[in-house]
This record gives structure tokens, C-alpha cells and sequence, in this order.
């Protein structure tokens, strides 16, 4: 038996991502996989804002950049858009890529951070013990055990790991038949990512780039198994029905259908276990915000975790429930909601449904909160009462003083004090937290390994120290910590 500091199961995105943000760190990581290869399918495609500035912090936005189209927004049923190009980000855009892009870079970023991936590999049972999980996995006809310290689920929508532990996963089926398809288009439309409905149908188009689009759609009136296969006529039907037009839809080089739920676990955490993902929540594809979800969800994970390793107090892994559940909650609403108003019958309904739509995309205010939501640049999270407004929000890319911007700084692991322009720096900063200097005028920022605001305010003060103590020391305070580079033992 090999022990791991962290055992994670399932190497999509999701669990890709917490590998990488805990080994980054200095921790031993071994990603369980079933699969004996990468998949070069690719049922997610759309990469957000906010993911994108969560990989430019890891250095890793500009090579996905180069794989695909970014579209400057989303058209919705006509004239209804919602613009990101406004959006105050490095990437006012949406990137539409294949899924097999993100893996295969998150593959590479995780490799070279010291995890372990082994494919091939099927969990078959866990026992929880005292300070430990222990996993057994099936490879052939052989059968192996790892131990750990923690067990990530990144596992998908099916679960093993839900079901071994006996988790609820409440919810409701949504839709049943939703068709996926990579196709050529000959007359394709603009670069907007696009999306229409009528009664009894919806389909959306994505641009991949040299005339390839994502296409995916659903009718009513045409439900099938999950297995059975998709003709490429029904593709044209519903694209003509919904968007009066086909697009010159030609090879079709990929199709699949997929059940769709709306679902989400009640506590992400049990005991050393931990869900991130679709094995946490699932919801419809409106929106694509599953594989982005999962990514912030195992980045919000992963450091704090691997503080809790190097001796930070293990209570700070209960943030990671306290602020991704309501998030997991808001995506399953929006996305929701997106796929009811998509799907409503009635033509009063629609008119209406319609009409509201093109009002509120039309103000200003409500137009930028929706690109703000859509993008995940809005997504806060909670802050105590009496803390700095900008507490708990992603931190922004800041010209710095020392000639860089703040994303960039972010690539080094650790906490980063952002200093007001003409601040001294404090005599006792750790030599874990790393200085500099904003370039503009506002507060200092202390800024958490994952991008976001942990504290802010006047850096005089020494509000920050207080702050990272409580993130990154032992519980009482005490600076004895276990050195990150004497926990690589599994290899």
C-alpha cells in the first residue's frame, strides 16, 4: 500500500485542478482515473472569465487561448445579448474550446507540479479510518490500495465515491435527449455564441473555428434513448425551426445525447472526504458553466487544503462548503431558470418571456450584472460584518509598482500583500507572504493563494497579519508549521 497526502479520484478538470493547486504546494497527490486514456470526446466547451484568470494565475490562459475562438457574448432568443466585452477582466470574452483541450494542458500542469495520475485504474471500495482514508482500486485483474490523508471526489455526475459514502443527491430530472454535435457549418453565423427556442425546442451554437461549431439541441417531440445514435437530419430540423436556418450544416464529425438533472449534495464534505464538481452538482448545460464550476470549486479546495497539510488550522476546510455550496445553489438557479424560460409552451408565455428578456439585457446595470454572473468575475464570497467591502471578492488585475501585474505575481505559491503605491513595507511580513506594491490608488490587499480577497483595508493597521493567521497558522496562533518540502514521500 502507497500513501498520498491527498488521493483524488477521477482526472477531469475538476480533479486535475486539485492536484495541481496541492502540489504545487509540496504535497504528495495521486489522481485515480478509470479510464485507461485521456477521453477525446468533449461534451463541455465554453471556458469563462473567471476560469481563464484562474489559469493565467497558473500561467496556462494564454497556450488554452491559442486553442480555440473567443466570442464577445452570448445572443439569446433573437436580439437579447449578453455583452463581455465590457467585463473588467483580461478576458472580456468567452473561450470555446473542447474539453479535451483543458484536459489535456491541465494533464501536463499537474505532471509538472509532482502529482501522480494513473489511468486505468477503478475504486472499488474506501475504508475511513482515524487520520486516514484508504482506497482500493482495481487495475485489470489485480487489485491495489493507496492511503491518504484526504479523499477528493472529482468523479462525475455517477459518483462512486457519493454512493460508497452514502451521500443524498436530491434534485429532479430536467431533460431527457439533449443532442451534442460537432459540425461544419458552410454559412455559419457571427461569432456570438447562440442560442434560440420555440415551443417545443432550443439549439445553440458555438464557434470552435475553421467553420467547426459545438452544436447542441433539443425537442420535444423527439425523445430518445441515451444510446441511441442521432440523425444528422433531426440536427437541421431543429436548427431550421429555432433559428430559420440550418447554417449549411455539413459533416457532422461527432454526436452524443445526454439526460440532464438538476441536483446538488447537501454538505460537500464527509469527514476526510470532500466532493468537487459534478460528483457536488449537476445542472442543466444552459450557461456552460459545469466544467467551470468544477475548476473554481477544486481551486478553492486545493490550497486550503494543502495549508491544513503543512499545519494551518484543519477548520479552514469548512470554508470550502461555506462558500462553494451557495455558488453550486446559484448555478443550479441560473441555469435552471435558463432552461425554463427556454422551454415554456404557452405563446403569451414566450412573448413575454422574450420581450423581458430584451428589457433587461437592454439597461445597463442589469446587463452588467448578467455578464458579471455569466463570466463569474461577480462571484463573492461570504465576508464577516465590519470587513472591507472588497473582502472576499476576486482580487483584480492590478498594475503593479515592480513592473508586473498582480495575476502574474499570483503564479508563485503562497499569500500576496498588496501594499498601498507608497506603503512601507512592515518589518515582520512571513516569509511566506510575498510583497508588492499596487500602482494605483486604493486599500491594501491581502490576497489568498486562489485569487480572492482575504482582507483589505490600511496596511498600517496590520489587519492583514491578523487575517493570515487565521488562514494560514495553527489554531492558538503558533508560527510551528511542517516545512512543505518534507511531505513529498510518495512517489
Amino acid at each position: 500500500m502507497r500513501h498520498f497526502d491527498v488521493v483524488v479520484i477521477g482526472a477531469g478538470p475538476t480533479g486535475l485542478t486539485a492536484a495541481a493547486e496541492i502540489a504545487r504546494e509540496g504535497h504528495s497527490v495521486v489522481v485515480l482515473e478509470k479510464r485507461p486514456q485521456p477521453s477525446a470526446l468533449s461534451r463541455a466547451f465554453g471556458v469563462h472569465a473567471r476560469t481563464l484568470e484562474l489559469l493565467d494565475q497558473r500561467g496556462l490562459a494564454e497556450e488554452l487561448t491559442a486553442t480555440g475562438v473567443t466570442a464577445p457574448g452570448l445572443r439569446l432568443l433573437g436580439k437579447a445579448e449578453i455583452d463581455l466585452t465590457r467585463l473588467p477582466s483580461p478576458f472580456p470574452c468567452i473561450l470555446v474550446t473542447p474539453q479535451a483541450n483543458v484536459d489535456g494542458l491541465l494533464d501536463r500542469h499537474a505532471h509538472a507540479q509532482g502529482a501522480v495520475v494513473e489511468r486505468g485504474v477503478e475504486m472499488v471500495d474506501m475504508v475511513r479510518e482515524a487520520d486516514t482514508v484508504r482506497v482500493v482500486g482495481r487495475r485489470g485483474d489485480a487489485t491495489e490500495e493507496w492511503s491518504c490523508h484526504y479523499l477528493i471526489a472529482a468523479d462525475g455526475v455517477h459518483s462512486p465515491v457519493r454512493r460508497m459514502t452514502g451521500q443524498p443527491f436530491p434534485g429532479r430530472s430536467v431533460l431527457r435527449s439533449v443532442v451534442l454535435a460537432d459540425a461544419y457549418l458552410d454559412s455559419p453565423p457571427q461569432s456570438l455564441v447562440t442560442v434560440n427556442a420555440t415551443k417545443d425546442s432550443f439549439a445553440f451554437l458555438a464557434p470552435f473555428g475553421d467553420g467547426m461549431y459545438r452544436v447542441i439541441t433539443w425537442d420535444r417531440n423527439d425523445q430518445q434513448d441515451k444510446d441511441a445514435p442521432v440523425d444528422p437530419e433531426a440536427i437541421r430540423r431543429v436548427l431550421r425551426r429555432t433559428m430559420g436556418t440550418a447554417f449549411g450544416l455539413g459533416e457532422v464529425t461527432w454526436t452524443s445525447r445526454f439526460h440532464c438533472d438538476e441536483r446538488q449534495l447537501p454538505s460537500y464534505r464527509d469527514g476526510r472526504v470532500f466532493f468537487c464538481g459534478d460528483a457536488a452538482h449537476a445542472h442543466s448545460p444552459a450557461g456552460g458553466q459545469g466544467m467551470n464550476t468544477g475548476i473554481q470549486d477544486a481551486a478553492n479546495l486545493g490550497w486550503k487544503m494543502a495549508a491544513v497539510l503543512d499545519g494551518a488550522d484543519p477548520r479552514i476546510l469548512d470554508t470550502y462548503q461555506a462558500e462553494r455550496h451557495p455558488v453550486g445553489r446559484l448555478v443550479l438557479r441560473t441555469s435552471g431558470a435558463m432552461i425554463r424560460a427556454m422551454t415554456v409552451r404557452p405563446l403569451p408565455l414566450r412573448l413575454l418571456r422574450t420581450a423581458l428578456l430584451r428589457l433587461v439585457l437592454g439597461l445597463r446595470p442589469t446587463a452588467r450584472k448578467a455578464a458579471l454572473t455569466f463570466s463569474g468575475i461577480g462571484i463573492a464570497y461570504p465576508r464577516r460584518r465590519g470587513e472591507h467591502r472588497l473582502t472576499g471578492s476576486r482580487a483584480p488585475d492590478l498594475p503593479l509598482r515592480e513592473g508586473s501585474r498582480l495575476f502574474g505575481s499570483l503564479r508563485t505559491p503562497g499569500f500576496l500583500l498588496v501594499l498601498e503605491q507608497h506603503a512601507t513595507t512592515p518589518l515582520d511580513v512571513p516569509s511566506s507572504v510575498r510583497v508588492v506594491h499596487r500602482e494605483d490608488d486604493g486599500p491594501a490587499l491581502l490576497v489568498r493563494p486562489d485569487g480572492y480577497v482575504a482582507w483589505a483595508g490600511d496596511s498600517t493597521t496590520e489587519g492583514w497579519s491578523t487575517v493570515h493567521a487565521r488562514w494560514a497558522l495553527p489554531a492558538g496562533g503558533s508560527t510551528t508549521r511542517r516545512s512543505p518540502s518534507t511531505t513529498r514521500s510518495a512517489r
